[in-house]
């Protein structure tokens, strides 16, 4: 019998927006929300006319980031994401429309696939509507990669380092290239170890989403829950302390004289008792090599819910970084010398939003219309699928508990409940490749994470690929197979052997179009697209993991299937049981 954890939580649901109105409550001097969707935190002392918007967010679930370093002086704005998935891009845009003062903007993050997808599609659109924007992605993570690989490292406690440079240097009037340098700058002194003793569970299972033995700990755990370089018995606080510091030094390169900055960083069930002990060490390897501390920071800063363990983050200074980490700042989570706002000099103009495009009405007299698989059957088809992703939601989460973060399944059940609410308000009249544009959207807004943005673009290139049909036949359902494919390729970049959906998908859409070619039809189509991704989701369990989170776990994650490739499969057999079924 699995044991659930307990939470002071009331529907999981409806966490998120309880949460902000929390926070927002709490500090209704500092912050408000601003856009449609909800989830953008704006500093009421933020924005303001000629200065460089901050923009940063991420997943929940590591409280106070994102949205506890919102204020006058450090991020002018924060989109909040579900429970350890990204914001979605319409999320991430209110926060950047809400911070653009006309002088640009920033969006601040960690180097996670989700984040990457999703804050890259928000840029896209705020540069189509003329805001010049600027990335960083936060790579502070030592154990995520070797050295020579480090834009592919995690970003972990460093965020709070970056963010607060980045901060500072738009709040004194720096110019967005100038911000985007220092922040990089930030990044690249910067340096994360940490290690867990215990397991988070999410609110959506209340089941802690991997296991650590009671004697054992894990170096190199990542924010998420991601498993770390290796598992060790649990030693005492020194030698832990040790083994943390001694790739953080060493990557640095500290000689005696040099200037750093410490945060000693709670993952959320650690107590204070032990991060001073910690902090204890750490001060005094230190002091051993001549280094000076010229600001510490001991407490729970980006945690993990309720995971036990702590990090280490070294920031080498300058004389520029010190002026920057020095500069006031007001926030929920972070107070910095005399941050009283001028008010005088406050000035925030409405900004104006281009109206987006009508989409042109589609002759349904032009449309091809041989085939069985009509767009009430389509739609018919997308909710058994949304039935299907509910029932198996468990499975998922469980599969990418062992090589991820544990939420494949929720985040999957987030997108498809939201598709199933939005289907049945469609005009009657729509057609397949109109509905996949439903999808798409509405999915990516739901879900964000990396999932958002993957499945948006699958089924917007689906949907493209049968336009200019109003049914589909045998090689109809093969394009669209082959163009979920090609949207998943087109903007994720894996390939077929990184241990990711591609490896189902792809062989899917092969399958399908050497079906099409001998003249199946829709179901024979569906069914060997359908066995197709579930040989290539079975062969994910005999390979290394080469993309997304799980990549770090190198031969670790050897003999587990990829929750993606599985979430295809699923897909493709609700489907294909939903066409049978009406036959």
């Amino acid at each position: 019998m699995t044991t659930k954890t307990k939470k002071l939580i009331n529907a999981p649901e409806d966490i998120i927006p309880e949460f902000i109105e929390g926070l927002v409550g709490a500090y209704p001097d500092l912050l408000t929300v601003e856009g449609p969707t909800g989830r953008a935190v704006v500093a009421r002392q933020g924005p303001r006319d000629g200065k460089v918007g901050v923009v940063i967010g991420g997943g929940s679930g590591h409280e106070p980031a994102f949205a506890g370093y919102v204020g006058r002086g450090l991020a002018d704005a924060a989109a909040v994401g579900n429970v350890f998935a990204s914001p979605s891009p319409e999320q991430i845009l209110d926060a950047g429309r809400a911070a653009d003062g006309g002088a640009g903007v920033i969006f601040l993050y960690g180097n996670y696939t989700g984040d990457v997808l999703n804050f890259t599609m928000a840029a896209e659109e705020l540069v189509g509507e003329g805001t010049p924007v600027c990335h960083v992605a936060v790579t502070d993570d030592v154990a995520s990669a070797p050295g020579d690989r480090r834009h592919e490292r995690r970003g972990v406690a460093g965020d709070f380092f970056v963010f607060k440079c980045a901060g500072a240097a738009a709040d004194r009037g720096e110019p967005l290239e100038r911000v985007e340098a220092l922040a990089r700058l930030a990044n690249d002194r910067c340096r994360s170890m940490g290690v867990a003793l215990g397991a988070c569970s999410l609110p959506q299972t209340g089941v802690l989403n991997f296991e650590i033995g009671p004697q054992d700990m894990e170096i190199g755990m990542g924010l998420h829950g991601e498993p770390g370089m290796r598992r060790e018995p649990l030693a005492a606080a020194d030698t832990v302390t040790d083994v943390l510091m001694e790739p953080i030094l060493a990557e640095l390169q500290l000689v005696e004289g040099d200037r750093v900055a410490v945060l000693v960083n709670g993952l959320g069930a650690t107590t204070q008792l032990e991060l001073f002990v910690l902090f204890r060490r750490v001060r005094r390897i230190l002091e051993e090599k001549g280094i000076v501390i010229h600001a510490n920071w001991v407490g729970e800063y980006a945690t993990s819910l309720e995971m036990a363990g702590a990090s280490i983050t070294l920031l080498k200074l300058d004389e520029t970084l010190t002026t920057l980490l020095d500069h006031p700042c007001r926030t929920p989570a972070l107070t910095v010398g005399n941050s009283t706002a001028d008010e005088a000099g406050f000035v925030r103009s409405a900004r104006r939003v281009r109206a987006a495009e009508k989409a042109e009405a589609t002759d349904r007299q032009s449309l091809k219309t041989a085939g069985a698989v009509t767009p009430e059957r389509f739609r018919a088809m997308m909710t058994a699928v949304a039935a299907a992703i509910r029932e198996k939601k468990d499975w998922l989460s469980q599969l990418d508990g062992v090589i991820g973060d544990g939420d494949h399944g929720i985040t999957m059940d987030i997108g498809w409940t939201a598709v199933g609410v939005v289907l049945p308000g469609e005009p009657a009249e729509a057609t397949v490749s109109q509905l996949c544009e439903v999808i798409a959207k509405t999915f990516l807004t739901a879900v964000g994470a990396s999932s958002g943005p993957l499945y948006a673009g699958a089924f917007r290139s689906a949907g493209q690929a049968v336009g200019d049909r109003l049914n589909l036949n045998g090689p109809a359902m093969a394009a669209w197979v082959k163009g979920m494919s090609d949207g998943i390729l087109s903007r994720g970049g894996a390939a077929q052997g990184d241990k990711t959906m591609i490896d189902a998908w792809v062989p899917a859409a092969e399958a399908a179009a050497e079906a099409a070619a001998t003249g199946a039809g829709e179901i024979e189509v569906l069914e060997a697209a359908t066995a197709a991704s579930k040989a290539g989701m079975e062969y994910t369990a005999r390979i290394e993991s080469r993309r997304g989170r799980s990549a770090k776990l190198g031969e670790r994650s050897i003999g587990h299937v990829d929750p993606g490739a599985a979430s295809a499969n699923v897909l493709l057999d609700a489907m294909t049981g939903a066409l049978r079924r009406q036959a």
